[in-house]
């Protein structure tokens, strides 16, 4: 069907699941860090509108982390079901680095989601705020073991190969191989900008629809602030992540730029645009500015990037796709600065609240993030291609076997439970996002949810069926 085969299945099938887990982590880490300023910034300054925000926005990232849990279940299960033949040959490393994870990350964010999301009046206010630090450093811990895990695999260091297996011999080459340290900063500031865009996307619905209060105004200033100091700092980290990818795996960067052969001692042209042709080993309708890929990929105006047709043909990645991923991330990545500048113009005339076309801007740039990091991990995951470990084995080598028929059934149950059941989740938590923060007027309430007394908190039953919300937003009592 359609010129697939079981293996063909079976990466549609990895990569089908591994998208919907990685929006899930990408907005947890954000949101966590997020939940520990604001609560900081509501113990220090004993201002409500930062503990009315804890509160709406708790709730949210509850929904979010047991969504991604699940998800990231099914994942791993993956490897065992159908990669098997990967999880034999390169267990010994993945496994234990999947193992510190647990044992580091999931066990600290099981230990203190708790408190964090139940503890609200049942324990002091610095225990609760160390709950919610412990659980946003765990998000950053976990990014880092993941990241460990698929660094190795794209630039493998720290090992021996025995009786057709890998072998550690160095832990620390293994854990902080070449590509580690771009890649986990990479991701870790792709899901902070993701997760501003997503809290400033809701401030501006909020405000376009007339609901103009402190709550919402701080939601969108902290978002810009975000997006205008962070989103440089991503693009200068990109950049020194390709120059890493160059060094490390040049037939990636190849298929990225589109570019098939070196003319004698030219320097590189970047192709704006165009379309790489896999079978004819050109790019078509090919829009090119002179010396701009050398000086973007080699930091001079002499020198060459190595070309497709260096490569033979079965060790080229798919440059049609790679190539289209990767500028809908930089397209992405420079609309996000953009929108930076122009709230900081904003704000000095005090517009940014109520200038229009700024915050339909802001509302349509939400999805942004989730969409950039998408592309990202397209260009980086395809880019490796086709080696499931660089250098040491082929994807086609890393399958289980499993028939054409066995996985066109598995690949259509997938599809069908994730679009039910996370499209349900998504939906409530969208829901959440536009009944907006609850502003507390100085009265305590015991509806329920996140932080009420006496009530257990249900980030579930937040909302009633008609859309209407509890209201969670009294403040913290106790004292450790």
């Amino acid at each position: 069907m359609f010129g697939l085969e079981a293996l063909d299945l079976a990466r549609i099938q990895f990569a089908f699941t591994i998208s919907f887990h990685i929006l899930f982590p990408a907005i947890t880490i954000g949101l966590a860090s997020y939940l520990a300023v604001l609560e900081g910034l509501w113990l220090k300054t004993h201002n409500d509108t930062y503990r009315d925000l804890y509160h709406f926005w708790s709730k949210i990232f509850a929904v979010n982390f047991g969504m991604g849990v699940v998800s990231g279940l099914v994942m791993a299960y993956q490897f065992g079901t159908n990669w098997s033949r990967f999880s034999d040959f390169a267990g010994s490393v993945t496994g234990p680095l999947l193992t510190y994870e647990v044992l580091t990350a999931f066990f600290l964010e099981a230990g203190f989601l708790g408190v964090m999301l139940f503890g609200w009046n049942k324990v002091g206010r610095k225990l609760h705020f160390f709950s919610t630090v412990m659980v946003a450093i765990g998000t950053l811990i976990s990014t880092f073991w993941i990241l460990a895990s698929n660094s190795w695999m794209q630039t493998p260091q720290g090992y021996e190969i025995f009786n057709g297996q890998v072998i550690p011999v160095d832990w620390l080459a293994i854990i902080f191989n070449p590509s580690f340290p771009y890649r986990l900063l990479h991701m870790s500031t792709a899901a902070f900008v993701a997760t501003a865009f997503f809290v400033g996307s809701s401030a501006a619905w909020h405000l376009l629809r007339g609901k103009d209060n402190p709550a919402i105004r701080t939601m969108l200033s902290m978002a810009m602030w975000m997006a205008l100091i962070v989103a440089p700092i991503q693009a200068v980290i990109g950049d020194f992540h390709g120059l890493n990818t160059l060094k490390h795996q040049p037939a990636k960067i190849a298929a990225i730029e589109g570019h098939w052969e070196n003319h004698g001692d030219e320097a590189t042209p970047l192709i704006l645009f165009g379309w790489p042709d896999m079978k004819e080993e050109r790019t078509k309708f090919a829009v090119e500015i002179p010396y701009l890929g050398s000086l973007i990929l080699t930091h001079s105006l002499d020198k060459q990037v190595p070309a497709l047709k260096e490569f033979p043909p079965e060790d080229r990645p798919n440059s049609t796709i790679v190539f289209w991923s990767f500028r809908v991330m930089v397209g992405l990545g420079m609309l996000m600065i953009f929108t930076g500048l122009w709230s900081l113009w904003l704000r000095k005339s005090d517009k940014m609240y109520t200038s229009r076309p700024f915050l339909y801007l802001a509302l349509w740039m939400g999805p942004s993030g989730l969409i950039a990091i998408l592309a990202g991990w397209f260009t980086t995951e395809i880019g490796r291609q086709p080696w499931v470990v660089y250098g040491l084995m082929r994807t086609a080598d890393a399958s289980s076997g499993h028939s054409f028929v066995q996985m066109s059934i598995t690949l259509i149950m997938f599809v069908v439970v994730y679009f039910a059941l996370f499209g349900a989740g998504l939906g409530y938590m969208m829901r959440l996002v536009r009944k907006g923060p609850k502003i507390d007027e100085g009265k305590e309430t015991n509806e329920g949810g996140p932080g009420q007394k006496r009530t257990p908190a249900r980030p579930l039953s937040a909302a009633d069926d008609d859309g209407t919300e509890a209201d969670n937003s009294p403040s913290l009592t106790k004292e450790i």
